[in-house]
């Protein structure tokens, strides 16, 4: 899990409990909503929760629940942890390299529901994709496996 740790980006420091819990909600929510839930990914997000002081688990449930997650994502006032949200989203959602129409329409709702502009949900989109060739670009030019 120290792993894990390290690779989690620091704006969570400064979320409350209560944020924390919701994010990650949302990430296992969005894990679930294609239908075809990859068991790493939610291990990965358990974990990280975890990693972020969440060690009651259940205090994750109800992620299910697509309307209680959307009520719940409220709770996020902070616009920089509000779009960090979207933007881990966005990379969790081309985990499996398949961005699915249901994923897409979550990231839109949560991004709705936090006041996020589709302009910068769409900026943000953009990035991740670009950010994710440079990486195989990488894996290429470095002939890495």
């Amino acid at each position: 899990m120290s792993n894990i740790t390290n690779i989690l980006p620091s704006y969570l420091n400064t979320a409350t409990a209560e944020e924390k819990t919701v994010f990650f909600q949302v990430l296992l929510h969005l894990a679930d909503s294609d239908g075809f839930t990859d068991k790493n990914e939610i291990t990965f997000i358990k974990e990280a929760a975890k990693a972020q002081g969440i060690e009651d688990l259940d205090t994750l449930k109800g992620f299910e629940d697509e309307e209680k997650v959307l009520k719940n994502v409220k709770i996020i006032k902070d616009r920089h942890l509000a779009m960090e949200l979207i933007r881990e989203m966005c990379m969790l959602s081309h985990v499996d390299n398949i961005l699915s129409d249901e994923e897409t329409l979550f990231i839109g709702k949560v991004g709705i529901a936090l006041g996020i502009e589709m302009e910068k949900i769409e900026q943000i989109s953009n990035w991740v994709i670009d950010h994710i060739f440079w990486l195989e670009q990488a894996k290429v030019i470095f002939e890495e496996r």
